[in-house]
């Protein structure tokens, strides 16, 4: 297991174009993410239930309302997207302000079958030793749920 990165995959079986749109527009990436995003280079928005699973919207509950800011890094259309955000930062009692982001791309690539979409996200070792591992850990948890959140919601959103 790298300390550093984070790599997860999955062939989406959907147009590359939808699948951009999912990552790319700010209420779609809200809806299957579980955030309520107002938008901009530097993104602002609020933790908020994902729409797509009940059952991991349950597991974002206790979080409902916290902050959540990401700082737009690269956007190549149809290709890749990428953000720097604090990970876990979860903590009312806590500034992250002055800790070094993490990177998180999602890149794309039409594929058989659909669009293969891989979400890394690197630079966990540069974060605080009292918050690297639980950083690091709960976001390769997190990420693997998050694969599947866009599956579903790519699939609901076809139906509609």
């Amino acid at each position: 297991m790298n300390s550093d990165r984070i790599e997860k995959k999955i062939v989406l079986k959907a147009d590359q174009e939808r699948v951009w749109r999912g990552i790319s527009d700010s209420a779609s990436f809200g809806a299957w993410f579980g955030v309520e995003i107002d938008g901009g280079k530097e993104a602002i928005g609020r933790i908020a239930p994902t729409k797509v699973d009940p059952e991991v919207a349950r597991l974002q509950e206790p979080y409902v309302g916290f902050p959540w800011r990401v700082m737009v890094e690269r956007i190549v259309p149809m290709t890749l997207f990428s953000f720097r955000w604090h990970p876990g930062a979860v903590d009312p009692n806590s500034d992250y302000s002055s800790e070094p982001m993490t990177l998180v791309t999602f890149e794309l690539a039409q594929v058989d079958g659909g669009t293969l979409l891989t979400i890394t996200e690197s630079g966990f070792e540069q974060l605080p030793l009292d918050r690297r591992t639980a950083a690091r850990d709960g976001n390769d948890a997190g990420w693997a749920h998050q694969t599947k959140l866009i599956e579903k919601y790519l699939a609901l959103d076809e139906q509609s």
